[in-house]
């Protein structure tokens, strides 16, 4: 059977550069490399055919001698033939290799006797307004690995330690030849640690930790936020066999307030007042979010709506000794459930009214009663 062109097999011309070589060859190795498809008998004719292709093409010498005698000029040789050649070639399918396992490799890689660091953790804290004001020391009881305390993360039990892995030589991964290449795996003797436990710990079953139940204190600063994230190094779960512990990571949920809505330092705080004092005048007190009390005063002919601004009584700016500002909006209570006597006043309070009490009530019906006539005479003239 007659070997196909070289250059049709990697889909390029003839005027092919190294560059678009290059790239034509690492598409069509990771589309039909072994690993990718398992079973595929003609994948992986394919993938030794464009391989053979690339390493005539990728050297220019061989490349010269192809193009002018075409597959006869490798006959005696056959294309791995040559000096030098081996090494270039390996290099470069060294990077295809990693293209393919990377990730999976720097994924797996662990330290000394099969160290890995611990998993992060999350825990979620839910505070008041208050706290979040003024800041506050909060303990929290998690269920985390612990290093144990019986082998001390060793993993092995008492007087005995653990041993390199005869399979890998304490590597961790073992290389085997597939076709062209030596590809390397994790250690399935010793599953990528490096070592392997004769007589494991009966306290962790060899595993180097145990599950236990830890109170922490947290300490939680003024002026955070609802989501604000806290991290607490080293407290996350304990490493296998004696690895660094991970993190823990703390996330505060704000709750909501009975009077206060909070807009980052600012607070928003709606009061009621009566009919009389909004049109006579008055004040109130309001507590604020540091427990004291504030005096507001209302001026005479106050409107539902009107908003007061108390400067620095809202909430603390984190990591600074500012704070924010308190917004009062009130909102004219109509009277209600009124008595015989109180209605005739009200009543009579209407009759003596004039423009000048209600103005905006007055002039707005005074325009709308100017745009309706003006539509009407519009009409008419039609």
């Amino acid at each position: 059977m007659s070997k196909r062109d070289y250059y049709e097999v990697l889909g390029v011309q003839r005027t092919v550069t190294e560059v678009e070589l290059k790239a034509s060859f690492r598409k069509l190795a990771m589309k039909y490399h072994p690993d990718k498809n398992p079973g595929d008998h003609t994948a992986e004719i394919k993938f030794k055919e464009i391989n053979e292709a690339y390493q005539v093409l990728s050297d220019p010498q061989k490349r010269g001698a192809y193009d002018r005698f075409g597959h006869a000029a490798f006959q005696n040789g056959g294309p791995g033939g040559g000096p030098g050649f081996g090494n270039e070639f390996g290099d470069f399918m060294s990077d295809i290799f990693d293209t393919f396992f990377g990730d999976a490799r720097q994924g797996s890689r662990r330290g000394a006797g099969g160290r890995e660091r611990g998993a992060d953790l999350r825990y979620n804290l839910e505070i008041s307004l208050e706290d979040a004001y003024k800041g506050r020391a909060a303990s929290v009881t998690i269920p985390t690995s612990v290093t144990c305390e019986v082998c001390s993360g060793t993993g092995a039990k008492m007087g005995s330690k653990p041993r390199p892995c005869p399979t890998c030589g304490g590597q961790g991964r073992v290389r085997a030849a597939q076709g062209f290449f030596s590809i390397e795996r994790t250690c399935p003797n010793c599953h990528g640690r490096g070592e392997v436990i004769d007589d494991p710990c009966p306290n962790c079953s060899g595993a180097g930790r145990v599950t236990r139940e830890r109170t922490l204190s947290v300490n939680i600063p003024a002026g955070v936020e609802d989501g604000t994230r806290i991290r607490i190094a080293g407290e996350g779960e304990a490493g296998l066999r004696g690895g660094p512990a991970g993190d823990l990571y703390i996330f505060l949920t704000v709750k909501p307030h009975p009077f206060f809505q909070r807009d980052g330092a600012d607070l928003y705080c709606q009061v009621p007042i009566s009919f009389v004092t909004a049109a006579l005048g008055g004040e109130f007190v309001v507590p604020t979010i540091d427990g004291q009390d504030a005096r507001v005063k209302v001026p005479e002919g106050t409107s539902s709506g009107k908003q007061f601004r108390l400067r620095q009584k809202g909430m603390s700016v984190l990591r600074t000794r500012d704070r924010g500002d308190l917004y009062i909006q009130v909102a004219v209570e109509t009277p209600q459930n009124l008595t015989r006597r109180q209605r005739e006043l009200l009543m009579e309070f209407d009759r003596v009214s004039s423009k000048d009490t209600s103005p905006e009530s007055s002039g707005f019906f005074a325009r709308m009663r100017d745009f309706f006539d003006g539509i009407s005479g519009s009409a008419g003239r039609a």
